[in-house]
């Protein structure tokens, strides 16, 4: 008896089963990765956005305190600390009025005032509103995070921030 072994293909088919399971077993992973890649970063920017917020809402009470705090001509200056970076991101804060239009954000009325906190690294900003008057903030003025000074400048009757502590 004589066998051939031309038309025998029965050890292709264990071949190909190895390589296709591969192959899917790939795509899946790949799949997964690029998912789990793409929900860190929506993650990390909502954790920015938390964190905004709540530095900003501290904030924005201190700066409210330093305004009933203020009376005549006196002087009133509050130094706090708020952390450098929020979720690896250095940020800024700026004192805006509704006048100057930055104070662009559904939760906010017209009239109101409000820090505008934004993240550098991340697509994060927020807006905090105050309790202060208009003309009692120096808009324009822009700080990085962490040390802050709250300053009422009686002779203007102004009150600004300024980065560090002096």
């Amino acid at each position: 008896m004589t066998r051939r072994l031309r038309g025998d293909d029965r050890a292709v088919s264990v071949a190909i089963t190895h390589v296709l399971t591969i192959g899917i077993t790939a795509i899946l992973i790949s799949g997964l990765m690029i998912g789990a890649g793409s929900m860190l970063d929506s993650e990390k920017e909502r954790g920015a956005k938390t964190s905004l917020e709540t530095t900003g809402e501290r904030l924005a009470g201190e700066i409210a305190s330093v305004d009933r705090s203020a009376t005549g001509s006196d002087t009133v200056t509050l130094r706090v600390d708020h952390p450098r970076r929020v979720s690896g991101s250095s940020y800024s804060i700026d004192m805006n009025s509704d006048a100057d239009g930055d104070c662009s954000s559904f939760l906010l009325e017209e009239s109101e005032t409000c820090l505008t906190l934004t993240a550098h690294s991340e697509d994060a900003e927020v807006h905090i509103p105050m309790t202060v008057e208009e003309s009692a903030i120096d808009t324009g003025a822009s700080v990085r995070g962490g040390p802050i000074t709250v300053k009422y400048d009686g002779s203007t009757g102004k009150i600004t921030l300024e980065s560090g502590h002096q």
